[in-house]
């Protein structure tokens, strides 16, 4: 049977389950649209544990309670707040809304489902997620867990990355919306994707909505473009400490991912290769896995060159490090440099 045979069943079979199963979030124990808009702006490239076990969120809200509070914030501060999230356009794109919010509404943020879709930076699917979730409205919804979740359920055999396919997944959505309690349909609809309809080993036996479901091989969907191949980066990087105890930063360029975050110097190899190996370590990031190397170099052997084009060089007390924006791989490695060598 398809769930379009008898949506009002499905919906309540969903919904009955996630008010026995449904897991406890602090974004769900409020209603407040500007801290729903932050857990979803955050959960959208990182993982819910991440979120939760390093209190991202909680201590986010409680810096930028209020979308004037980040409106004129200085980006070194939105970018040392949101430190270890990564993807750190996210949290220029939040600070743009509240701007936007701020001139436009007053403060306030809009309940109209339009105007919060015409925010900087916010899309159709967290539009929906914020009319929902804070205000209860009966918009839809599809992230990855019920694209997951619908391609299964409806055994669609098409890419669920490409337009005709997102524009399928969007109209079940729509048709499948309950319109009496939008908040915790969506909410269920996104909880069966995490918990019971996983990616790698769906749990068919326990699925709530296992009668709705047409698929014989759940684990071959959703279909989705090839993923790319991994790149092979490496990254050679000083560490270069004066008499004064300062530390000598670059900061990345405005045109990078990580613009404005500081971090060790990189240099090509052939500026480091002379110089004394301190660390090595790897890291991933999008489909590159990078490899940092780190040397040692005196402050009298510096400059190695002239500071390559588009970024800046500064010295910083290392008691100013943890105010400082920093990638989370050179935050790591430098306090491992500091405590283990210096």
């Amino acid at each position: 049977m398809s769930p379009l045979d008898n949506p009002a069943e499905f919906q309540s079979a969903l919904i009955r389950w996630f008010h026995s199963e449904g897991k406890t979030y602090p974004w769900r124990e409020t209603a407040e649209p500007w801290h729903i808009l932050i857990s979803e702006v955050m959960l959208q490239q990182t993982q819910v544990s991440t979120v939760l076990n390093k209190n991202f969120f909680t201590k986010f809200i409680e810096r930028f309670p209020t979308p004037a509070s980040i409106a004129t914030a200085p980006e070194q501060e939105i970018l040392s707040a949101w430190e270890g999230l990564g993807y750190y356009r996210r949290v220029r794109n939040l600070q743009k809304a509240a701007i936007a919010i701020c001139e436009n509404h007053g403060g306030t943020f809009p309940r109209d489902y339009d105007e919060i879709l015409a925010l900087p930076g916010i899309g159709k699917y967290t539009a929906g997620a914020v009319s929902s979730f804070a205000y209860d409205l009966p918009q839809p919804i599809v992230d990855a867990n019920v694209a997951r979740v619908f391609s299964r359920l409806f055994d669609f055999q098409q890419r669920v990355d490409s337009g005709a396919g997102q524009k399928q997944l969007w109209q079940w959505a729509e048709e499948l919306l309950s319109q009496d309690n939008p908040r915790i349909y969506n909410s269920a609809l996104m909880e069966l994707g995490q918990q019971t309809c996983t990616n790698k080993a769906p749990q068919c036996g326990i699925c709530i909505v296992s009668e709705f479901c047409s698929t014989s091989d759940p684990a071959s969907l959703p279909l989705k473009k090839a993923a790319k191949k991994t790149v092979l980066v490496d990254e050679f990087a000083i560490f270069c400490i004066d008499d004064e105890k300062r530390i000598l930063l670059q900061q990345e360029s405005s045109e990078k991912r990580r613009a404005g975050m500081w971090k060790l110097p990189l240099y090509d190899f052939s500026e480091t290769e002379n110089l004394p190996l301190l660390s090595k370590s790897t890291y991933a990031i999008t489909h590159h896995k990078v490899t940092l190397r780190v040397f040692h170099c005196s402050s009298e052997n510096l400059p190695l060159t002239s500071t390559p084009e588009g970024l800046t060089e500064r010295w910083h007390l290392i008691s100013e490090l943890a105010e400082i924006p920093m990638p989370s791989p050179f935050r790591k490695v430098l306090d491992s440099l500091l405590k283990d060598h210096f």
